[in-house]
């Protein structure tokens, strides 16, 4: 057949020798890839399987407990045939062309795997959808609903029971997904097999473990589109760098602002870009703003402990903003684990009788740890002992196992959805610079999480008064007189809400607690500009979290003005001072902002270019 007589269509098709040379290649390189992992597993020894956090068990538990009470069990089953019942009549009349019954399952609002228009249009999509939204509501249904189950394993059959639903919906299949049957279609299948390429690169990146990419995180630099706001590094020592702010207003607040982020995560969360970056917001109301940058540790820092982190971290930085600004009284802000970290440098300068602190502010930070929520079900004796093992081969934890675990708290969205968009639809990740912070994981000394996971999450001591000793200091919480704000967010998976509010009761000194809306992200990183969200105040701080709920006043915009309000008028809180430069003080410019500690990512094995 002549090129002139061809069609539309056979131009379309792909070349049958390309065809076969990618499929080559993808073959090739798995191959590869999988002789490569084995041999690697070989060198270090086969293990044998373990159950670290104890699932076999949990789930052994529920079974005996569901077979104790046959009548329920037979009397749920019904309920599901019933329903399945009404969805075969529905689906056949709808296939005939009858008018639309109610559907009989529909997801819930915030169910985003469900928006092409097929799930509801195509009658046979429509009843994939619905089938599965049945099974998953009945199975989620009968093991919460399980008698006799102790919290903990409730709790845990609970969330691997859900992680076993999200991972089976039909959303995941090419098949199964009109969406990306349609790609496929569309494309003659090359879109799975750029979308297999896309699996043994992330494969590959992670050493023959699945490191999923979220984004395109060569569309970011640190310094050029993300951690823009202007500053210089004015200290640095083993674990921290001091990144101070250029003033942006004639004349700043006479008490600095040092903010300790959580170094499970990299400080630019705070400074993602200039419309949503706190640290920009807070320089241009005026505040001389200083941020801790943690070192990404490695090997050499396994020794660090959770003392370390107060006397080289949160006290010294303390000290140099200090020096910087010759100031004796400072307003402090701690985000989440920074949060924690802020709480016990209060404790310890209660007992030394070091009153430099005139306001401590804590960003979703758990002080109470007796609720951690799902993320407890990671942090029972058993997966505490697994990590241990783990650290003590390497020295750290590493930064994506941390990440995953965060990950597995909100699967469909952090984990499904790009399993469809990279490996089914075979798209690269979109460039976002929350996703590309969040990619941006850091290890943590074993010695240090060790003793965070087991005195803080196991053991609940730091409420307790004299529960851990730091640095020869018993930390006695019930001493801290200094003002406190508590910002906590209602959606919040990380630090649930009402465990942050009962960290809030501890202090002896005036509290506010602020609950606002999203989660721990979000709910944090809410500019006014945006005008979202909202969030709750009551001047009543009840020993009950519902009783403060339900008489709090819900304001709109973001609480980033509440704060602002509540800081100032703190005693001298409004007094100002000429407008403070980086290194005009005692201490002096060692580079410019974000600085050095920052750039290493673990994702690339390098450090990124100054």
């Amino acid at each position: 057949m002549s090129q002139e007589n061809k069609t539309e269509e056979d131009r379309s098709l792909p070349n049958p020798a390309d065809v076969a040379k990618s499929y080559a290649e993808v073959a090739q390189r798995a191959s590869r890839l999988l002789t490569q992992f084995i041999e690697k597993k070989a060198k270090e020894g086969v293990a044998a399987p373990s159950d670290e956090l104890g699932i076999a068990k949990a789930f052994m538990d529920l079974s005996a407990r569901l077979l104790a009470n046959p009548y329920k069990l037979a009397q749920t089953q019904m309920e599901m045939m019933r329903d399945y019942f009404s969805l075969w009549q529905h689906s056949t009349l709808k296939m005939m062309g009858m008018p639309a019954f109610s559907p009989v399952a529909t997801p819930g609002k915030t169910d985003k795997r469900f928006k092409d228009e097929d799930w509801e249009g195509h009658f046979l999509f429509d009843f994939m959808k619905q089938s599965y939204l049945i099974a998953a509501r009945h199975m989620h249904d009968t093991v919460a609903e399980a008698e006799g189950l102790d919290e903990a394993t409730q709790t845990k059959v609970n969330f691997f029971t859900r992680q076993y639903i999200d991972a089976l919906s039909p959303t995941n299949f090419a098949l199964t997904n009109p969406e990306v049957f349609r790609e496929t279609v569309k494309s003659h299948g090359q879109n799975l097999v750029k979308g297999f390429n896309n699996l043994l690169q992330d494969m590959e990146a992670g050493d023959g473990k699945l490191r999923i990419r979220m984004t395109d995180t060569e569309a970011f630099e640190l310094g050029k589109n993300v951690a823009t706001t202007p500053g210089k590094v004015v200290f640095q020592n083993e674990l921290i760098q001091l990144i101070q702010y250029d003033p942006t207003t004639k004349d700043q607040f006479k008490k600095p602002l040092l903010i300790i982020p959580p170094w499970i995560n990299k400080f630019y969360i705070l400074d993602l870009r200039e419309k949503n970056s706190y640290v920009k917001w807070a320089t241009d109301q005026g505040h001389t703003t200083f941020i801790m940058s943690w070192i990404n540790p490695d090997e050499t820092l396994s020794h660090k402990n959770f003392e370390d982190y107060l006397l080289e971290g949160s006290l010294a930085a303390i000290d140099a903003v200090e020096k910087a600004t010759g100031e004796k009284e400072i307003n402090m802000a701690g985000y989440c684990l920074g949060g924690t970290l802020l709480m016990s440098t209060l404790a310890y300068m209660a007992v030394k009788k070091d009153k430099r602190v005139a306001s401590a502010t804590f960003f979703t930070a758990l002080i109470d740890f007796s609720a951690p929520g799902e993320l407890g079900i990671f942090l029972d004796e058993g997966a505490v002992a697994g990590v241990e093992k783990r650290m003590a081969e390497t020295g750290f934890l590493e930064g994506s196992e941390m990440a995953g675990t965060f990950n597995m708290l909100r699967a469909n969205d952090l984990i499904w959805s790009f399993v469809v968009n990279n490996y089914l639809m075979g798209k690269d990740p979109f460039p976002f610079d929350l996703l590309y912070w969040n990619s941006d994981s850091t290890r943590m000394p074993a010695t240090m999480h060790s003793f965070y996971l087991r005195n803080m999450y196991l053991g609940n001591k730091l409420r307790e008064p004299g529960g851990i000793e730091l640095a020869g200091v018993k930390i006695d919480i019930t001493k801290v007189k200094t003002p406190c704000y508590f910002i906590s967010t209602i959606e919040d998976h990380i630090a649930p809400w009402k465990s942050t509010y009962m960290g809030a009761q501890l202090p002896s000194g005036p509290v506010k607690f602020v609950l606002g809306g999203s989660g721990h992200i979000a709910g944090i990183v809410n500019p006014p500009a945006a005008n979202k969200y909202g969030y709750w105040t009551n001047d009543e701080l009840s020993e009950d979290a519902d009783v403060f709920l339900e008489g709090a006043t819900h304001n709109p915009g973001s609480w980033w003005t509440d704060w602002q309000g509540w800081v100032t008028g703190q005693t001298n809180g409004d007094k100002k001072v000429p407008a403070r430069k980086p290194g005009a003080g005692a201490l002096k410019v060692l580079e410019d902002a974000p600085g050095s500690y920052v750039k290493f990512r673990l994702d690339t094995q390098k450090k990124v270019a100054k």
